[in-house]
C-alpha cells in the first residue's frame, strides 16, 4: 500500500497539479536541447514566471506566488517527478531568493525581487572557492570598503546558473581576520566592470547546468549592495542551510521513487534465460529493499517539511533528512541500474541519467562527511 500523503494543502496540491503540465509540457521536451547548449534558455524562464511557477513562497507585494515551503515542496517534486535534469529554478526560487526577501531592505527588495519572481534576472550564489570545499569559513574572496563602494577581488567555482546570471550573491571577506565572523554577503550585478566567468564546467551528469568558475578582480559595488549586515553573511548562511538541505532530501525522495516504477516497469518486461528479470529472486529482494528504502525516505521527508512548515526544522534534522535521503537513493540507485543490466549504463535510459545526475546529491548542500560530523555533535 503506498503511503497517504497527508501534509500538504489542497492549495498545494492546485500548484502540483498545474506544476506538473508545465513541466511536461514546456521541460520535457527542451530537454535535450538544454544539454546540447549547456543551460536553460532564457525563454523557459520567463514561462516559469508567467505561469507562477518562480519563487511562489515569496509575498505576492514583489511579484511572488504568496504561497509557503509547501507550495515549493510540490513544484521542486514535480520537476524531478517528470524528469527534468540541470535547470536551476529552485536553486534561484527556494535558495537564493529567500535571502533577498529576509534580509533586503525595502528598497533593495522592490529593486531586485519583481524582476527575479518574473524570470527576468537570474540567481546565482558564490561560495565554494578552488580548494576550499564545504569549508565556507576559509574562504578567501575579499571586499574591502573604499568609501561608498566595496572593492571585491576572488574567485569561485561550481557555482551553479553560473553562466546565465544576472545576479550573484557573493559570500565574501569584510573582516578577513574575525575567521567566520567577518563574512558579508553582497550582491554583484554581472554587468560590473572587472566580473568575469570562466568555464563551463563539465560535469559527470546535469549537463544542462550551467555550472560555473566565476572571478572578481577590483569589482566596484555600492555599499547599498550589501545584504543584511556587514560581517554577519555566515551566520545568514547557515540559518538557511536547513532549507537547502531539506530541498534536496524533497527531490532525493521523488528520484528514489521515479527510479523504482521505472525499475519494475523494465524487470517485468524484459526477458532473460526463459523469464522476466522480475521473476529471479534477486530482483524481488532488492526491489523490495528499494521500496522499503523509497517508504522511509518517503515518511521521514514528508515529516520534516510538516516541521518546516511549522518552522520548527532544526540544522541537525535538515542534515538528517539530507543524509538519510540522498544515502539511500545512491545505494539503491546503484541497484536498480545493475537491473537493468547493459541497457542500465545507456544514458537514453532514464535510470542511467538518474544514475549520473543524482550522484551529486551526497555532495550538494554539504558532504555526507560533514553532515554526520555536524549531527554527532549533537549525539
Amino acid at each position: 500500500m503506498d503511503i497517504v500523503r497527508t501534509v500538504f494543502r489542497e492549495d498545494h496540491e492546485m500548484l502540483r497539479e498545474s506544476a506538473r503540465r508545465f513541466f511536461e509540457r514546456e521541460c520535457v521536451p527542451r530537454q535535450a536541447e538544454w544539454d546540447r547548449a549547456g543551460r536553460t534558455d532564457r525563454e523557459t524562464w520567463l514561462k516559469m514566471g508567467r505561469e507562477g511557477l518562480l519563487c511562489v513562497a515569496l509575498p505576492a507585494e514583489y511579484g511572488g506566488g504568496g504561497g509557503d515551503f509547501g507550495h515549493a515542496a510540490v513544484v521542486m517534486e514535480e520537476m524531478h517527478r517528470a524528469g527534468v535534469s540541470g535547470a536551476g529554478f529552485s536553486l534561484h526560487s527556494d535558495i537564493i531568493a529567500p535571502y533577498f526577501n529576509r534580509l533586503g531592505t525595502e528598497e533593495q527588495k522592490r529593486r531586485w525581487l519583481p524582476a527575479l519572481c518574473a524570470g527576468e534576472k537570474i540567481l546565482a550564489v558564490a561560495m565554494t572557492e578552488p580548494g576550499g570545499g564545504s569549508d565556507l569559513k576559509a574562504m578567501r574572496t575579499s571586499a574591502v570598503r573604499d568609501g561608498n563602494e566595496y572593492v571585491i577581488n576572488g574567485a569561485k567555482t561550481f557555482i551553479s546558473n553560473g553562466q546565465s546570471a544576472d545576479l550573484v550573491m557573493l559570500a565574501c571577506k569584510t573582516d578577513p581576520a574575525a575567521g567566520a565572523k567577518g563574512v558579508s554577503l553582497i550582491v554583484v550585478e554581472a554587468d560590473r566592470a572587472g566580473f568575469r566567468r570562466g568555464r563551463k564546467l563539465h560535469k559527470v551528469g546535469q549537463p544542462a547546468a550551467d555550472t560555473s568558475e566565476l572571478f572578481f578582480d577590483d569589482v566596484r559595488v555600492p555599499v547599498g549592495n550589501l545584504l543584511g549586515e556587514e560581517n554577519m553573511g555566515f551566520k545568514y548562511l547557515m540559518q538557511e542551510l536547513a532549507q537547502e538541505r531539506l530541498l534536496i532530501a524533497i527531490y532525493a525522495a521523488v528520484a528514489l521513487e521515479r527510479a523504482l516504477d521505472l525499475t519494475l516497469q523494465y524487470v517485468k518486461e524484459r526477458k532473460a534465460f526463459g523469464q522476466t528479470v522480475w521473476d529471479f529472486q534477486n530482483s524481488k529482494f532488492k526491489l523490495a529493499d528499494a521500496k522499503a528504502g523509497a517508504v522511509a525516505v518517503r515518511t521521514m521527508v514528508d515529516y520534516y517539511i510538516g516541521e518546516h512548515l511549522r518552522r520548527r526544522l532544526s540544522v541537525q534534522e535538515a542534515a538528517i533528512a539530507k543524509l538519510f535521503a540522498t544515502e539511500t537513493l545512491w545505494k539503491h540507485l546503484d541497484d536498480m541500474v545493475q537491473l537493468h543490466g547493459g541497457y542500465g549504463y545507456m544514458l537514453e535510459y532514464p535510470i542511467a541519467r538518474a544514475f549520473v545526475d543524482y550522484r551529486v546529491s551526497r555532495v550538494a548542500g554539504g558532504a555526507s562527511e560533514v553532515l554526520r560530523d555536524l549531527i554527532a555533535r549533537q549525539l
